[in-house]
């Protein structure tokens, strides 16, 4: 007999469930560094501003955000102390002395977790992962793509 062709747990539950694991796993290593209040846009936002002072406009762009949703994340940051934000018009972000430990710690914790990931999985299957990740992250993302909404009877949900 053939094994069943639809796994128990589809896939976007356990991409939900690895991504929820991770966070989780990033959130309490970083605190036994001493760093509370991890959030999962920290790795990218912090890894864009190590390069030094970054325009709102641009740290948006690198995001894949609003200006709006861009200076929510940067305001998260300011309140943990580990940005700040000039006063002048252009908006500049950057790092203070304590986000530049923060930084490291994050990027520390990551290639850690990421270690750990290449030691336990087989590399053709980590190749295969990847390739599906970059799928869905390049085609899935963009619900306002006619191709991919849900229509029924002709109608567009």
């Amino acid at each position: 007999m053939s094994p069943d062709p639809v796994p128990k747990v589809l896939f976007g539950d356990i991409l939900a469930m690895a991504r929820e694991r991770w966070i989780r796993a990033m959130a309490e290593r970083l605190s036994v560094l001493g760093f509370e209040g991890y959030r999962r846009s920290d790795p990218l936002v912090m890894r864009s501003l190590r390069g030094g002072e970054v325009p709102l406009g641009s740290l948006a762009v690198t995001l894949g955000l609003t200006r709006q949703g861009a200076r929510k994340v940067v305001s998260g940051l300011v309140e943990r102390g580990y940005a700040r934000v000039s006063p002048s018009r252009r908006r500049i972000v950057l790092l203070t002395p304590e986000g530049r430990d923060y930084l490291s710690a994050v990027v520390a914790t990551l290639r850690a977790l990421n270690d750990e990931v290449v030691a336990h999985v087989d590399a053709d299957r980590l190749a295969a992962a990847y390739s599906v990740l970059e799928f869905i992250k390049d085609n899935i993302a963009d619900s306002t793509r006619p191709e991919v909404a849900l229509t029924t009877g002709g109608e567009t949900r």
